[in-house]
């Protein structure tokens, strides 16, 4: 009768504490991104994209999603005009351009205004110009959340 309780106990506590090991994990939905910079406080998402710009072998081929103020500029060298989210940090002191490339648009034709809030989702890349190499996004539509005027 002992070992009949015993074993019941046991069977009891056992049961119990695996129960507590059991997780349920949500599927991620394919469309989702692999950093998602529009849930980070401004400190995180600055210091998110510094890492993207220090260590960009991390970020390579991975889907980012990021919202800022668009501006655009032409490079003298080039003749071509690049496009950026501008990311600040919270104390709007320090500010990080994150380009990106919108394959398929010729600037100015279908692109924001510049200060334009907008939406980006795209996945990290890199290309060599003039000697050097530059990380972007390659995106393939941007939202605009409101306008500059």
């Amino acid at each position: 009768m002992k070992k009949l309780l015993i074993v019941t106990c046991f069977l009891c506590l056992f049961c119990t504490f695996s129960a507590c090991a059991v997780k349920t994990v949500q599927p991620v939905a394919s469309s989702d991104p692999d950093v998602d910079l529009t849930t980070l406080s401004s400190t995180m998402v600055y210091g998110e994209v510094y890492n993207m710009m220090n260590r960009p072998e991390d970020y390579m081929g991975k889907t980012i999603k990021a919202r800022g103020p668009y501006y655009s500029s032409l490079f003298v060298q080039t003749g071509l005009y690049y496009h950026f989210i501008l990311i600040e940090d919270a104390a709007a002191c320090c500010q990080q351009g994150l380009e990106f490339i919108w394959e398929g648009r010729d600037y100015p034709d279908g692109f924001p205004a510049n200060n334009t809030q907008i939406e980006v989702t795209g996945v990290f890349g890199e290309y060599e110009e003039l000697g050097e190499t530059y990380y972007y996004l390659d995106v393939d539509d941007v939202t605009v959340l409101n306008s500059a005027e």
